[in-house]
Order: C-alpha cells, then sequence, then structure tokens
C-alpha cells in the first residue's frame, strides 16, 4: 500500500522555506526537526524566492500582465468573430 500524502498549510511551508533562506541550519537539519523531505525543504525555498523576485517588480509588471490578458482576450474574440463571418458568408452564398 502506498502511504497518504501529507499536506502542508502555506504557513507551514512559508516558516520552512524562511528557515531554508536564513540558512542558520542546514536544509537536513531543517527537513528533520520539521518531519519532511530535504528535496521538500529545497523547493520551498526557491519557490519563496522565486515569488519575491515577483513582489518587487511593482506595479509595471502588473500593468504588463493586465495588458497581456486583455490582448489575449481580444485576439480570442477576434478569432471567434472570424469563424462566424466565414460562417454566414458561407450560408449566405457571399463567399467567392
Amino acid at each position: 500500500m502506498g502511504s497518504i500524502r501529507k499536506s502542508h498549510s502555506p504557513d507551514f511551508k512559508s516558516k520552512v522555506a524562511l528557515e531554508a533562506i536564513k540558512e542558520s541550519s542546514t536544509i537536513s537539519e531543517i527537513a528533520s526537526h520539521e518531519g519532511v523531505h530535504p528535496n521538500q525543504v529545497g523547493q520551498w525555498k526557491k519557490e519563496a524566492i522565486e515569488f519575491l523576485k515577483d513582489a518587487f517588480k511593482g506595479k509595471k509588471a502588473n500593468k504588463e500582465k493586465e495588458f497581456e490578458f486583455i490582448q489575449a482576450e481580444l485576439y480570442k474574440k477576434i478569432g471567434q468573430l472570424e469563424v462566424e463571418l466565414d460562417w454566414l458568408k458561407k450560408k449566405s452564398g457571399l463567399s467567392r
């Protein structure tokens, strides 16, 4: 039988990741103290560092993401309208 996976709270993950980032003790020591696998501690540390990089990008990055989202939605709508127009042309006999 396989073992049941534990799900950890975001608070627990952030606490463990912060300990790993501080490097006051090794990842192995943190893992044994907290009862998780060392690879998991390393992964949480990596995710926390990546998130911190994004946290300091500021409003410009948020505006860029918003612009990209709006642009994608508009391209999707344009594609939908082109398909509908082609269908209407075909049904009405106006297509070449």
